[in-house]
């Protein structure tokens, strides 16, 4: 269950305009400052939009919420990885998009929607800044600038959505690995994505032994090392150039999506 009373902290605005938290823990462990849009918002905004956030952990494998469900909360992610998976009748899954601290968990409320047919779940553990979904909606009134760069962000998680969709049809698993595991790097920072092969297969919609596979070939390459149910990336020019064409389009899009030409990581740009 997301953010059990003993984790959360309200987020609190110190002089500077930046967050501070009452835990301890979360302040240890939460290894980025912020959020990437919430830190493009102009001060007297993000005072406003902070003062109704709660910081929460993020824990793997968590649900943030299921597919036809009420949307309860939004979350700003600080760190780790969501990724939102479309199911079929036969259990069958197939990864559509992930976010991490440059995004925003809550496009359909955005849309002035309640429900999604995709299931938001927590692929590598962080932490996020939430807010309920009903007073998020009263906000977005109040917060124009706000409003304008979430925007700009669902146009960019769309074209995210739909480029993948032709990669899904269209390239090979080793392909599409690589480029999930480049976007994942991106999104967190860390050459270290804790996924195992099975977990890997429900995002990219194949069968394990495909990504099994995959995974040899990546690793044959020098690209990553594998073990113990997670990936190590070793050689990131490697990666990239083992990643299908999808990679550097949905990079540069996402890239020109934020003030400034904000990317998430020292590998993205």
């Amino acid at each position: 269950m997301v953010g059990r009373q003993k984790h959360e902290c309200r987020v609190r605005i110190n002089p500077r305009g930046t967050k501070t938290c009452s835990s301890k823990w979360l302040n240890r462990r939460d290894p980025y400052p912020d959020n990437l849009i919430l830190a493009a918002l102009p001060a007297e905004e993000s005072r406003l939009v902070r003062s109704h956030l709660t910081s929460v952990p993020l824990k793997s494998e968590e649900v943030l919420w299921q597919s036809y469900e009420p949307i309860s909360f939004v979350y700003f992610p600080t760190s780790g990885l969501v990724s939102f998976l479309t199911a079929m009748r036969s259990g069958a899954t197939v990864g559509v998009g992930i976010i991490g601290r440059e995004g925003f968990v809550g496009i359909p409320i955005l849309l002035g929607a309640t429900r999604t047919s995709v299931r938001a779940t927590v692929e590598v553990a962080g932490y996020a800044l939430r807010m309920e979904s009903a007073l998020f909606s009263q906000l977005l009134v109040d917060t124009q600038q706000l409003e304008r760069i979430l925007r700009r962000y669902a146009y960019a998680f769309l074209m995210q959505v739909s480029q993948g969709a032709a990669c899904n049809r269209l390239h090979q698993t080793p392909e599409r690995l690589a480029r999930w595991l480049a976007m994942g790097q991106d999104r967190t920072g860390s050459e270290l994505l804790p996924l195992t092969h099975e977990r890997l297969a429900e995002i990219l919609g194949c069968r394990r032994s495909s990504v099994t596979a995959a995974v040899g070939l990546l690793q044959q390459a020098g690209a990553i090392r594998c073990s113990r149910g997670q990936i190590r990336i070793l050689n990131r020019n490697e990666l990239e150039r083992w990643a299908c064409e999808c990679y550097p389009i949905l990079r540069r899009l996402t890239a020109t999506s934020f003030p400034g030409g904000s990317t998430t990581s020292r590998y993205a740009g």
